[in-house]
Protein backbone atom coordinates (compact mmCIF):
# COMPACT_ATOMS: atom_id res chain seq x y z
CA UNK A 1 0.00 0.00 0.00
CA UNK A 2 2.80 2.43 0.89
CA UNK A 3 4.53 1.64 -2.39
CA UNK A 4 1.33 2.14 -4.40
CA UNK A 5 0.47 5.50 -2.88
CA UNK A 6 4.05 6.80 -3.10
CA UNK A 7 4.33 5.64 -6.72
CA UNK A 8 1.00 7.24 -7.61
CA UNK A 9 2.03 10.60 -6.16
CA UNK A 10 5.49 10.37 -7.73
CA UNK A 11 3.94 9.73 -11.15
CA UNK A 12 1.83 12.87 -10.79
CA UNK A 13 4.90 15.03 -10.13
CA UNK A 14 5.01 15.14 -6.34
CA UNK A 15 8.38 14.91 -4.62
CA UNK A 16 7.77 11.93 -2.30
CA UNK A 17 9.74 10.09 0.36
CA UNK A 18 8.40 6.65 1.25
CA UNK A 19 9.17 4.14 3.95
CA UNK A 20 8.00 0.53 3.68
CA UNK A 21 8.67 -1.83 6.55
CA UNK A 22 7.32 -5.00 4.87
CA UNK A 23 9.67 -7.98 4.81
CA UNK A 24 12.73 -5.74 4.42
CA UNK A 25 12.57 -2.16 5.75
CA UNK A 26 13.46 0.33 3.03
CA UNK A 27 13.44 4.05 2.32
CA UNK A 28 11.95 4.88 -1.10
CA UNK A 29 13.70 7.99 -2.38
CA UNK A 30 12.00 10.68 -4.52
CA UNK A 31 13.48 9.18 -7.71
CA UNK A 32 12.10 5.72 -6.85
CA UNK A 33 15.41 4.19 -5.76
CA UNK A 34 15.38 2.18 -2.55
CA UNK A 35 17.81 2.06 0.35
CA UNK A 36 17.52 -0.75 2.87
CA UNK A 37 17.36 0.49 6.46
CA UNK A 38 20.26 -0.83 8.54
CA UNK A 39 19.06 -1.54 12.06
CA UNK A 40 21.58 -2.10 14.85
CA UNK A 41 19.01 -3.56 17.22
CA UNK A 42 15.28 -4.20 17.48
CA UNK A 43 12.93 -1.95 15.47
CA UNK A 44 11.77 1.16 17.32
CA UNK A 45 9.23 3.86 16.47
CA UNK A 46 11.96 6.45 17.05
CA UNK A 47 13.06 5.43 13.54
CA UNK A 48 10.17 7.55 12.29
CA UNK A 49 11.92 10.70 13.58
CA UNK A 50 14.85 9.98 11.29
CA UNK A 51 12.48 9.58 8.34
CA UNK A 52 10.86 12.93 9.12
CA UNK A 53 14.28 14.61 9.29
CA UNK A 54 15.29 13.01 5.99
CA UNK A 55 12.09 14.18 4.32
CA UNK A 56 12.66 17.71 5.60
CA UNK A 57 16.28 17.75 4.42
CA UNK A 58 15.20 16.59 0.94
CA UNK A 59 12.40 19.14 0.82
CA UNK A 60 9.78 16.59 -0.23
CA UNK A 61 6.14 17.50 -0.65
CA UNK A 62 4.80 14.25 0.80
CA UNK A 63 5.88 11.51 3.19
CA UNK A 64 4.25 8.10 2.86
CA UNK A 65 5.19 5.67 5.61
CA UNK A 66 3.93 2.51 7.26
CA UNK A 67 3.19 2.57 10.96
CA UNK A 68 5.53 0.21 12.78
CA UNK A 69 3.64 -0.27 16.03
CA UNK A 70 1.78 -3.34 17.14
CA UNK A 71 0.74 -2.43 20.68
CA UNK A 72 -2.01 0.24 20.84
CA UNK A 73 -0.10 2.49 23.23
CA UNK A 74 2.84 2.55 20.80
CA UNK A 75 0.51 3.23 17.85
CA UNK A 76 -0.89 6.23 19.68
CA UNK A 77 2.56 7.70 20.29
CA UNK A 78 3.85 6.92 16.79
CA UNK A 79 0.86 8.36 14.97
CA UNK A 80 -0.47 11.09 17.25
CA UNK A 81 2.80 12.36 18.72
CA UNK A 82 5.54 11.68 16.15
CA UNK A 83 4.09 11.52 12.64
CA UNK A 84 0.74 13.34 12.99
CA UNK A 85 -0.45 12.35 9.50
CA UNK A 86 -3.17 14.19 7.66
CA UNK A 87 -4.22 10.92 6.01
CA UNK A 88 -4.30 7.48 7.61
CA UNK A 89 -5.05 4.29 5.67
CA UNK A 90 -6.23 1.17 7.53
CA UNK A 91 -5.94 -1.73 5.11
CA UNK A 92 -7.62 -4.59 6.98
CA UNK A 93 -8.51 -6.14 10.33
CA UNK A 94 -6.89 -9.56 10.73
CA UNK A 95 -6.49 -11.95 13.63
CA UNK A 96 -2.74 -11.41 13.85
CA UNK A 97 -0.52 -10.23 16.72
CA UNK A 98 -3.28 -11.39 19.04
CA UNK A 99 -1.15 -11.23 22.18
CA UNK A 100 -0.58 -7.52 21.63
CA UNK A 101 -3.71 -6.38 19.81
CA UNK A 102 -6.61 -8.54 20.95
CA UNK A 103 -8.29 -11.91 20.49
CA UNK A 104 -11.29 -10.77 18.44
CA UNK A 105 -11.67 -8.55 15.40
CA UNK A 106 -13.51 -5.79 17.31
CA UNK A 107 -10.65 -5.77 19.85
CA UNK A 108 -8.09 -5.55 17.04
CA UNK A 109 -10.12 -2.77 15.37
CA UNK A 110 -10.04 -0.87 18.67
CA UNK A 111 -6.28 -1.37 18.82
CA UNK A 112 -5.83 -0.14 15.25
CA UNK A 113 -8.10 2.80 16.01
CA UNK A 114 -5.55 4.06 18.53
CA UNK A 115 -3.46 5.20 15.54
CA UNK A 116 -6.14 7.63 14.34
CA UNK A 117 -4.73 11.18 14.80
CA UNK A 118 -6.60 14.40 15.41
CA UNK A 119 -8.43 16.07 12.49
CA UNK A 120 -7.24 13.46 9.97
CA UNK A 121 -8.91 11.73 7.05
CA UNK A 122 -9.04 7.97 7.53
CA UNK A 123 -9.50 5.61 4.57
CA UNK A 124 -10.50 1.97 4.97
CA UNK A 125 -12.20 -0.66 2.84
CA UNK A 126 -15.95 -0.70 3.27
CA UNK A 127 -15.85 -4.42 4.15
CA UNK A 128 -13.35 -3.80 6.98
CA UNK A 129 -15.43 -1.22 8.86
CA UNK A 130 -15.99 -1.70 12.59
CA UNK A 131 -17.82 0.74 14.93
CA UNK A 132 -14.60 1.01 16.97
CA UNK A 133 -13.07 3.08 14.15
CA UNK A 134 -15.99 5.52 14.11
CA UNK A 135 -15.85 5.99 17.88
CA UNK A 136 -12.09 6.64 17.82
CA UNK A 137 -12.42 9.10 14.92
CA UNK A 138 -15.31 10.98 16.52
CA UNK A 139 -13.28 11.66 19.68
CA UNK A 140 -10.51 13.26 17.63
CA UNK A 141 -12.71 15.01 15.05
CA UNK A 142 -11.31 12.86 12.24
CA UNK A 143 -13.25 11.84 9.15
CA UNK A 144 -13.79 8.22 8.07
CA UNK A 145 -14.02 7.50 4.33
CA UNK A 146 -15.20 4.02 3.42
CA UNK A 147 -13.87 2.84 0.07
CA UNK A 148 -16.32 0.52 -1.63
CA UNK A 149 -15.55 -2.31 -4.00
CA UNK A 150 -15.74 -1.42 -7.64
CA UNK A 151 -18.34 -3.12 -9.75
CA UNK A 152 -17.02 -4.94 -12.82
CA UNK A 153 -18.63 -2.38 -15.12
CA UNK A 154 -17.02 0.53 -13.26
CA UNK A 155 -13.41 -0.61 -13.38
CA UNK A 156 -12.27 1.33 -16.43
CA UNK A 157 -8.50 1.43 -16.60
CA UNK A 158 -8.30 -0.54 -13.36
CA UNK A 159 -8.63 -3.61 -15.58
CA UNK A 160 -5.33 -2.77 -17.28
CA UNK A 161 -3.28 -3.59 -14.20
CA UNK A 162 -5.44 -6.52 -13.17
CA UNK A 163 -3.05 -9.28 -12.20
CA UNK A 164 -2.86 -12.15 -9.77
CA UNK A 165 -0.10 -10.16 -8.07
CA UNK A 166 -2.26 -7.03 -7.59
CA UNK A 167 -4.92 -7.16 -4.90
CA UNK A 168 -8.06 -5.22 -5.75
CA UNK A 169 -8.47 -3.80 -2.25
CA UNK A 170 -4.92 -2.40 -2.24
CA UNK A 171 -5.32 -0.71 -5.61
CA UNK A 172 -8.76 0.52 -4.62
CA UNK A 173 -7.42 2.21 -1.47
CA UNK A 174 -4.42 3.71 -3.26
CA UNK A 175 -6.69 5.17 -5.94
CA UNK A 176 -9.03 6.63 -3.33
CA UNK A 177 -6.18 8.37 -1.51
CA UNK A 178 -4.68 9.61 -4.78
CA UNK A 179 -8.04 10.97 -5.93
CA UNK A 180 -8.42 12.75 -2.58
CA UNK A 181 -5.06 14.45 -3.24
CA UNK A 182 -6.04 15.52 -6.75
CA UNK A 183 -4.23 12.86 -8.79
CA UNK A 184 -6.16 11.77 -11.92
CA UNK A 185 -6.98 8.06 -11.92
CA UNK A 186 -5.12 7.31 -15.13
CA UNK A 187 -1.96 8.91 -13.69
CA UNK A 188 -2.35 7.05 -10.40
CA UNK A 189 -2.79 3.73 -12.19
CA UNK A 190 0.29 4.37 -14.30
CA UNK A 191 2.31 4.97 -11.15
CA UNK A 192 0.90 1.91 -9.37
CA UNK A 193 1.85 -0.28 -12.33
CA UNK A 194 5.46 0.95 -11.99
CA UNK A 195 5.70 0.39 -8.24
CA UNK A 196 8.47 -1.99 -7.20
CA UNK A 197 7.01 -4.90 -5.20
CA UNK A 198 8.07 -5.61 -1.64
CA UNK A 199 10.47 -8.53 -1.18
CA UNK A 200 7.76 -10.38 0.71
CA UNK A 201 4.84 -9.61 -1.60
CA UNK A 202 2.99 -12.35 -3.42
CA UNK A 203 5.32 -13.66 -6.12
CA UNK A 204 5.18 -16.61 -8.49
CA UNK A 205 7.94 -18.33 -10.43
CA UNK A 206 8.22 -21.27 -12.80
CA UNK A 207 11.12 -23.63 -12.13
CA UNK A 208 12.39 -27.09 -13.10
CA UNK A 209 12.56 -29.52 -10.18
CA UNK A 210 13.08 -33.25 -9.67
CA UNK A 211 14.85 -35.98 -11.61
CA UNK A 212 14.25 -35.76 -14.47
CA UNK A 213 13.43 -32.04 -14.19
CA UNK A 214 9.77 -31.11 -14.64
CA UNK A 215 8.07 -27.70 -14.48
CA UNK A 216 6.75 -26.48 -11.11
CA UNK A 217 5.12 -23.26 -9.97
CA UNK A 218 6.62 -21.70 -6.84
CA UNK A 219 4.39 -19.28 -4.92
CA UNK A 220 5.64 -17.07 -2.08
CA UNK A 221 2.80 -16.30 0.33
CA UNK A 222 5.05 -16.36 3.41
CA UNK A 223 4.42 -12.71 4.33
CA UNK A 224 0.65 -13.16 4.70
CA UNK A 225 1.39 -14.59 8.18
CA UNK A 226 -2.07 -15.62 9.36
CA UNK A 227 -4.53 -18.26 8.01
CA UNK A 228 -7.20 -15.71 7.03
CA UNK A 229 -4.88 -13.61 4.86
CA UNK A 230 -3.27 -16.70 3.38
CA UNK A 231 -6.70 -18.15 2.61
CA UNK A 232 -7.49 -15.12 0.43
CA UNK A 233 -4.29 -15.76 -1.53
CA UNK A 234 -5.06 -19.47 -1.90
CA UNK A 235 -8.53 -18.68 -3.25
CA UNK A 236 -7.00 -16.24 -5.72
CA UNK A 237 -4.42 -18.79 -6.86
CA UNK A 238 -7.05 -21.46 -7.44
CA UNK A 239 -9.22 -19.03 -9.40
CA UNK A 240 -6.55 -17.45 -11.58
CA UNK A 241 -3.61 -19.83 -12.01
CA UNK A 242 -3.92 -22.13 -14.97
CA UNK A 243 -2.90 -25.36 -13.21
CA UNK A 244 -5.43 -28.07 -14.11
CA UNK A 245 -4.46 -31.45 -12.70
CA UNK A 246 -1.46 -30.15 -10.75
CA UNK A 247 -1.10 -31.10 -7.11
CA UNK A 248 -0.90 -28.46 -4.39
CA UNK A 249 2.04 -28.86 -2.03
CA UNK A 250 2.67 -26.50 0.88
CA UNK A 251 5.68 -25.58 2.96
CA UNK A 252 4.69 -23.99 6.26
CA UNK A 253 7.40 -22.07 8.12
CA UNK A 254 6.96 -21.41 11.85
CA UNK A 255 8.74 -18.50 13.51
CA UNK A 256 10.28 -18.84 16.99
CA UNK A 257 8.95 -15.52 18.35
CA UNK A 258 5.45 -15.94 16.94
CA UNK A 259 4.00 -18.78 18.99
CA UNK A 260 0.52 -17.25 18.70
CA UNK A 261 0.68 -17.66 14.93
CA UNK A 262 1.78 -21.27 15.28
CA UNK A 263 -1.31 -21.93 17.41
CA UNK A 264 -3.47 -20.36 14.70
CA UNK A 265 -1.93 -22.60 12.05
CA UNK A 266 -2.36 -25.72 14.19
CA UNK A 267 -6.03 -24.81 14.72
CA UNK A 268 -6.37 -24.30 10.96
CA UNK A 269 -4.97 -27.78 10.37
CA UNK A 270 -7.54 -29.25 12.72
CA UNK A 271 -10.30 -27.43 10.81
CA UNK A 272 -9.25 -29.02 7.47
CA UNK A 273 -7.78 -25.76 6.17
CA UNK A 274 -5.33 -27.69 3.96
CA UNK A 275 -7.77 -30.29 2.63
CA UNK A 276 -6.86 -29.48 -0.99
CA UNK A 277 -3.14 -30.12 -0.42
CA UNK A 278 -1.63 -33.47 -1.30
CA UNK A 279 1.39 -32.84 0.94
CA UNK A 280 2.25 -30.27 3.58
CA UNK A 281 5.85 -29.77 4.75
CA UNK A 282 6.79 -28.06 8.00
CA UNK A 283 9.94 -26.26 9.04
CA UNK A 284 11.11 -23.74 11.63
CA UNK A 285 10.17 -23.59 15.31
CA UNK A 286 7.47 -25.28 17.42
CA UNK A 287 7.47 -28.59 15.54
CA UNK A 288 7.17 -30.47 18.83
CA UNK A 289 3.88 -28.68 19.56
CA UNK A 290 2.64 -29.76 16.15
CA UNK A 291 3.71 -33.36 16.75
CA UNK A 292 1.85 -33.37 20.05
CA UNK A 293 -1.38 -31.94 18.65
CA UNK A 294 -1.46 -33.67 15.27
CA UNK A 295 0.41 -36.97 15.74
CA UNK A 296 2.63 -35.81 12.92
CA UNK A 297 4.55 -39.04 12.44
CA UNK A 298 1.37 -41.02 11.75
CA UNK A 299 -0.14 -38.61 9.20
CA UNK A 300 0.97 -39.37 5.62
CA UNK A 301 0.15 -35.83 4.42
CA UNK A 302 2.05 -33.87 7.09
CA UNK A 303 5.83 -34.05 6.76
CA UNK A 304 8.55 -32.31 8.77
CA UNK A 305 11.41 -31.21 6.54
CA UNK A 306 14.71 -32.87 7.38
CA UNK A 307 16.78 -30.63 5.09
CA UNK A 308 17.92 -27.24 6.40
CA UNK A 309 19.32 -25.31 3.42
CA UNK A 310 16.99 -23.94 0.69
CA UNK A 311 18.70 -26.01 -2.03
CA UNK A 312 18.41 -29.22 0.00
CA UNK A 313 14.80 -28.46 0.89
CA UNK A 314 13.91 -28.02 -2.76
CA UNK A 315 15.64 -31.26 -3.65
CA UNK A 316 13.62 -33.04 -0.96
CA UNK A 317 10.32 -31.50 -2.05
CA UNK A 318 11.08 -31.99 -5.75
CA UNK A 319 10.82 -35.76 -5.38
CA UNK A 320 7.22 -35.57 -4.17
CA UNK A 321 5.33 -34.98 -7.41
CA UNK A 322 5.64 -34.95 -11.16
CA UNK A 323 5.28 -31.18 -11.37
CA UNK A 324 3.14 -29.33 -8.82
CA UNK A 325 2.29 -25.96 -7.33
CA UNK A 326 4.44 -25.31 -4.24
CA UNK A 327 3.09 -22.62 -1.92
CA UNK A 328 5.21 -21.10 0.86
CA UNK A 329 3.17 -20.00 3.89
CA UNK A 330 3.42 -19.14 7.57
CA UNK A 331 6.23 -16.65 8.12
CA UNK A 332 8.87 -14.89 6.08
CA UNK A 333 11.44 -14.98 8.90
CA UNK A 334 14.35 -17.41 8.78
CA UNK A 335 13.90 -20.12 6.17
CA UNK A 336 10.97 -18.29 4.57
CA UNK A 337 13.18 -15.45 3.37
CA UNK A 338 15.96 -17.88 2.44
CA UNK A 339 13.57 -19.91 0.28
CA UNK A 340 12.30 -16.79 -1.49
CA UNK A 341 15.86 -15.73 -2.29
CA UNK A 342 16.56 -19.24 -3.63
CA UNK A 343 13.39 -19.24 -5.73
CA UNK A 344 14.40 -15.93 -7.27
CA UNK A 345 17.65 -17.55 -8.35
CA UNK A 346 16.26 -20.81 -9.76
CA UNK A 347 12.94 -19.56 -11.11
CA UNK A 348 11.57 -17.32 -13.82
CA UNK A 349 8.73 -14.86 -13.12
CA UNK A 350 5.42 -16.49 -13.91
CA UNK A 351 3.58 -15.26 -16.99
CA UNK A 352 -0.06 -16.34 -17.46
Amino acid sequence: MTRFIAASLRESGFSVLGKATGSKPVIILPDGREEEIARKGLPTILEEKKVLRQGASLGVQALVTELMSIRPESSLVESQRILRPEILVITNVRLDHREEMGRTKPEIAQSLGSAIPEAATVFLPDEEFYPEFLRAAAKLKSKIILVKKRESGERGQFQEISSILFFEEDVRLALAVSRHLGVPEEVALRGIAKAKPDFGSLKIWTAELGTPPVPWLLVSAFAANDPESTGLILARIKDELSVPGRKLIGVLNFRQDRGDRTVQWINALEQAYFRDFSRLFFTGAHLQALRTRRKLNSDPVLTPLTAKSPAAIMEEIGQEADGAVLIGMGNMGGLGAALVEHWEKIGRPYEP
